[in-house]
């Protein structure tokens, strides 16, 4: 097998970073073994370069191509989502990680399903935050708060700490606008339209990659990290298993989830040279230094 060099993603913006020392190696571990096969096409399997993600499957989400960023300029949405690409459908790396995606569907547990399925149901939506009385409102911002909640308790949400929700919300924001740009962009096949023994435990209406559930995971842990480093290990650790929930699912190529990851570190690098980022991001850490003793151990 041959190593290419024309890899998922290649991120040659190099910007002063984080307050916190992060070491995120150039490809994942997770997905260094599968980047080793071509990810060129194969002629052998010309026919998945004809494919691209049904029009008749899109879903209200492409209303996001109308959104403006929050933080990130227009211009650094443009250069980023311009510095990513996935491996053709018909490469010997795209046949691997398909391969890998039926080993996953062989290996579910009805605990695993559960686990997944509640992860899926996770999402955080900027539209619903801009009317109070959405049904759905209450728990958007429980969403919002996701992976603080998750590991250090219920008490760690919106209402104990609104200078964390809005920066929180303001990356999320940008989140939602970088992740529709590049679908309607790359306009991705999801696994399940190029392998037919894939079973999804759900299916999606927008295009594959990048993984919005991926990007928002990193995008947060990272976040949170520069907020709470001593939990930083623990941020990336459930960042990472909801990256891993989205294979399991059947819904996300390995290469999706690594580039939603690639970005997510980007977008931080960006954020870090921002003036209105650092303002909330100072505010945010000053809250949480102040009011996090009383509900964290």
């Amino acid at each position: 097998m041959k190593k290419t060099s024309g890899l998922l993603l290649l991120l040659v913006i190099t910007v002063s970073g984080f307050s916190q020392t992060f070491k995120l190696a150039v490809v994942s571990e997770h997905y260094k073994s599968l980047q080793q096969f071509s990810s060129k096409a194969n002629a052998s399997r010309a026919w998945m370069d004809t494919t691209q993600y049904p029009a008749t499957e899109y879903g209200s989400s492409i209303v996001y191509l109308l959104v403006r960023p929050y933080y990130l300029s227009d211009n650094q949405v443009k250069t980023l989502s311009a510095s990513v690409e996935f491996p053709a459908n018909s490469s010997d790396q795209v046949r691997r990680e398909l391969d890998y995606l039926l080993h996953l569907q062989t290996k579910r547990t009805p605990e695993q399903i559960r686990r997944v399925e509640f992860l899926g149901n996770i999402g955080y939506w900027p539209s619903v935050n801009l009317i109070p009385s959405h049904p759905s409102y209450g728990q958007n911002l429980k969403d919002l708060f996701f992976e603080g909640s998750e590991l250090m308790g219920d008490e760690i949400n919106a209402r104990n700490f609104p200078k964390v929700a809005k920066l929180l919300q303001g990356i999320m924001q940008d989140m939602r606008v970088m992740e529709f740009t590049i679908k309607y962009k790359l306009f991705r096949s999801r696994p399940y339209h190029l392998e037919s023994k894939l079973e999804p435990l759900t299916k999606i209406n927008s295009p594959s990659f990048v993984s919005g559930h991926t990007l928002w995971a990193f995008l947060q842990a990272f976040t949170w990290s520069e907020i709470a480093p001593d939990k930083q290990k623990e941020f990336i650790t459930l960042a990472e298993e909801i990256r891993r929930s989205r294979e399991i699912m059947g819904i996300h190529f390995p290469s999706d989830n690594e580039g939603s990851r690639q970005i997510a570190y980007t977008m931080l690098q960006y954020y870090f040279k921002d003036e209105a980022f650092l303002k909330d991001y100072k505010e945010a850490v000053a809250e949480w230094k102040s009011i996090s003793p009383k509900y964290v151990n």
